[in-house]
């Protein structure tokens, strides 16, 4: 199910209530959530729900075998048996089309013709993101730093629909403590809950939906019928797109668990206002951010290897992210760049005599503007379909300058802004919107939020598309 549809209003309009009545008696709550968020799951195709329960069963019981085992080697074989499984699951999936289509050109490079063929396989909506939870909760269990739970609680943990199909990859500790407690309807923060629903709402519904139908879709999909300032413009506007695309989703998310009584961990801090590529990581996806940290920089060495390992760790890192992303070369390419400005980065401060100079409001700014040019260029590769797409898209943005830009309206140009301009604003100005608004009578809140709705509703186009991260 889409959020932002009468569909889910409907499903949440039921499973609310019915949470917080069974809430008191855990083994009520539990089947429910879980059959809540099955039915959830499979409104888009009810096969996919037996995968998830394969997937839940089987880090289940490795994670419990894991747990019990004296033996460091056999623990040690049973966490390879354990991810390999995730992964033979995810790569399936998601990658085995794109690993024959890569092997075929590559064979025809050479001059051979190998016997492999496409399967067309279906992406199952969201399976990145429990993938990756499945996968924290057997490592957890194997580094002695959580002990597995119930095969109940774990299947509410890697279910629970509002993280289900794209985030935020929360870790076993952060969740499965608070569905062993039942929540307390008295301690509901509902002004955040409301306030981070409806902003979400209005990112996604208009911000990015007005966007992608003015002026990213139609100049990514042809850049050469484009003029030079209408493709600038479509780049940074993808930039706010994507933005306020899963930022929205996010924050849709993180306030619908907060009104069933969970807390879910922030996914976004202004990333668009960083200093560097490496502060933009600390505030982009940040739950997929520190997922890659733990538990593939740091696996892989981190920075202890020395100054030449920490850039491989650092380079293999972000192309592994940027592979998860997609199964394409444009994202492994999107990846490479974020990876090289990293390196670029720590090989700066790295140098011999280097001092870190304070910073000055023109140094700030200007650190911004190339940090925020940076990540603008990785997403044109991000964006489009193909390298000779992306590389078409660069060429004309340097070639048709002068030419009509029709697409660079007023109104692109005014969303553009809002989309950038809203992560400069003071960060206590929306906690103290959310006082205000928590300290209204009900029905001042009502109608605040109402209106609020309906302003969305009027300045979004017509019709939801899908999120942008339910591909990957």
């Amino acid at each position: 199910m889409l959020f932002p549809t009468a569909t889910f209003a409907i499903f949440f309009l039921i499973v609310l209530p019915l949470s917080w009545l069974t809430m008191p008696w855990p083994h009520r709550w539990r089947p429910f959530i879980i059959i809540a968020s099955y039915v959830f799951y499979s409104w888009w195709d009810w096969r996919f729900v037996f995968l998830l329960a394969g997937c839940t069963i089987w880090n289940q019981v490795l994670a419990v075998r894991i747990w019990r085992s004296g033996s460091q080697a056999r623990r040690k074989a049973l966490l390879w048996l354990a991810l390999g499984g995730n992964l033979a699951v995810l790569g399936y999936f998601k990658y085995y089309d794109f690993f024959v289509t890569s092997t075929d050109n590559m064979g025809a490079w050479v001059g051979l013709e190998l016997p492999l063929s496409l399967k067309s396989i279906v992406l199952p909506v969201g399976i990145s993101f429990y993938t990756f939870m499945a996968i924290s909760y057997v490592v957890d269990a194997y580094r002695g730093d959580f002990e597995p739970t119930t095969l109940e609680k774990f299947a509410v943990y890697l279910s629970f629909f509002p993280h289900l199909v794209a985030g935020p990859i929360v870790r076993p500790s952060e969740l499965i403590p608070q569905i062993e407690t039942p929540r307390n309807p008295r301690r509901v923060d509902t002004s955040r809950a409301f306030y981070l629903i409806a902003t979400g709402l209005f990112k996604k519904v208009v911000i990015a939906n007005y966007l992608a139908s003015s002026i990213v879709d139609e100049v990514f999909a042809a850049p050469g019928q484009h003029s030079s300032l209408e493709i600038l413009i479509a780049i940074y506007a993808y930039a706010v797109q994507i933005y306020a695309d899963f930022s929205g989703y996010t924050d849709i998310a993180i306030g619908i668990a907060l009104l069933l009584g969970f807390t879910f961990p922030q996914n976004f801090d202004s990333p668009y206002a960083a200093t560097s590529v490496q502060d933009f990581w600390r505030r982009w996806h940040m739950t997929l951010s520190r997922w890659l940290r733990d538990y593939l920089y740091i696996p892989l060495g981190g920075n202890r290897g020395g100054r030449l390992l920490t850039y491989r760790n650092l380079m293999l890192t972000m192309l592994i992210g940027g592979l998860w992303h997609g199964a394409g070369w444009t994202f492994v390419a999107w990846g490479g760049i974020h990876g090289t400005a990293l390196v670029v980065e720590r090989w700066w401060r790295e140098r011999p005599g280097f001092v870190e100079r304070p910073w000055t409001s023109s140094r700030r700014a200007w650190h911004r503007f190339v940090t925020f040019q940076v990540v603008c260029f990785a997403w044109i590769f991000f964006r489009s379909d193909s390298f000779g797409d992306a590389w078409d898209l660069i060429a004309r943005l340097f070639s048709a300058w002068g030419e009509p830009s029709p697409l660079v309206t007023g109104g692109v140009v005014a969303a553009i802004a809002v989309g950038i301009g809203s992560q400069y604003l003071p960060r206590r100005l929306p906690l103290a919107l959310m006082a205000r608004f928590s300290r209204l009578p009900i029905p001042a809140q009502a109608f605040v939020l109402s209106l609020g709705l309906l302003l969305t509703s009027v300045l979004g186009p017509e019709g939801v598309a899908p999120f942008i991260y339910f591909q990957f």
